[in-house]
Formats: structure tokens, sequence, C-alpha cells
């Protein structure tokens, strides 16, 4: 049996729909825990590996050696800052993102003559070759739904029940807000097919988890 929780609520720097967004601040990823057939997924840790670690126990029991596998849903450093934690699990990424960041990397190191921000892509370009392809199903009743758009290969997680779905829709819903008033990132690299990905959020799924919220109900469901 499939079951999933929020393990950590994500935060956009600055938020471009409040009234007031503040000061901008360090954005991380929303992260989810799944757990089904004995294995742990753990989605888009997005804090530092101690405060990851910390809230992984609270809201689970479980500690960071638990988790058996690891899925990023994009590679931008919000969805991956506590990857360190989870060493001993097996990382996954979407093919299209690891392709399309793969090339973008290289392409960068070998144009970039600045000694250190050679450094730090050769790190992403290390950090990126850890990750191993993901199936079409990561594990039953937890299946692939791309949804590329804010980066190539953004790509989300269906996760089916008996009655509804529930989809961790990264990025292409990335908060509560935007999901109500149908708006996508500015920063997305390709803003159509971002707002194509957020019309199949809807279309799909009864429950979403955004990129940088909590979950929420598919506002135009009345019912399961």
């Amino acid at each position: 049996m499939m079951d999933y929780r929020i393990i950590s609520i994500g935060a956009l720097s600055s938020h471009d729909l409040w009234p007031d967004n503040g000061s901008p601040c360090t954005p991380h990823a929303t992260t989810t825990l799944i757990r089904s057939n004995g294995r742990a997924i753990l989605v888009d840790p997005g804090l530092p590996p101690p405060a990851i670690g910390a809230r992984l126990t609270e809201r689970s029991g479980l500690t960071p050696q638990a988790i058996t596998d690891v899925f990023l849903t994009n590679f931008r450093p919000a969805h991956r800052a506590g990857l360190a934690a989870f060493g001993e699990a097996t990382w996954y990424i979407s093919e299209m993102e690891r392709e399309a960041i793969g090339s973008a990397l290289v392409d960068r190191f070998r144009t970039e003559s600045d000694a250190e921000v050679c450094r730090l892509i050769e790190q992403d370009i290390g950090l990126l070759k850890r990750f191993q392809v993901a199936p079409d199903r990561l594990v039953d009743q937890v299946d692939l739904f791309p949804l590329p758009g804010f980066t190539p290969g953004t790509c989300g997680l269906l996760l089916s029940h008996m009655n509804s779905t529930t989809l961790i829709a990264s990025d292409a819903v990335a908060s509560t807000e935007h999901l109500e008033q149908g708006r996508v990132l500015r920063n997305a690299v390709d803003v159509s097919a971002a707002r194509d990905s957020l019309a199949e959020v809807v279309e799909i799924a009864d429950v979403i988890i955004p990129g940088h919220d909590n979950l929420v109900l598919n506002p135009t469901r009345r019912q399961f």
C-alpha cells in the first residue's frame, strides 16, 4: 500500500503574487515522503542536510539512512540542497531533465573564463552524474508525470489512489496563489510549455502538491 506525507513546506525566494512579498529569502522546495512496498522515496529535499534530516524524523520517525530513493522534480538548487544527507539512497531524475541540464552545463563550462565559476559548474556536472534516469513507474501507484516548462525536463509524480489522484507538481504549480490565478513562474525557460503543464495538472489531479507550498485540493473538483 502506498502512502505519502509532506515533510517540509517550501517557499519561494519572493512571491510575486503577494501584495507585499517582503525581503527575498533562500528558496526551498516542498519535500514529500512516499512509502510503498518497503521503499521510502523522498522527493525534492530542499532544506540543508541538518534541517531536512530533522524534519524527516519529526514528520515520519525515519532517519536519513532509512530513505531508499531520492527523486528530484528538477535540478534547480532549491530542490536539492539536502542531497548530502541521503548518500546511501538511489538518486533519480527524469531523463529529459538530466540530458537538458547536462548539455547546458557542459556548454557553459566550455565558454566560461572565470575559474571559480568553472569549479562550481564542474561540481554540478559531477552531482548530475550521480543521478540515474528514473523509470516511468518509480514504484506501485507512483508514476512519472512530465511537466516541462519551468525547466526543460521538470517532472512531477502522479500518485494513484483508489478513488482519487495526487500530483506532486513541482514548479508547474509554484504555490496555491499560482494555482488559483492560473499563473506560472516568470523565470520559466519556456512560458508556453509551463502554461500547458499547469493546465495538465488542473485536468488530472484531485490533490496538488505545489513546488513551494502546502498541498491543496484542486479548486476545479467539487468532489472526489
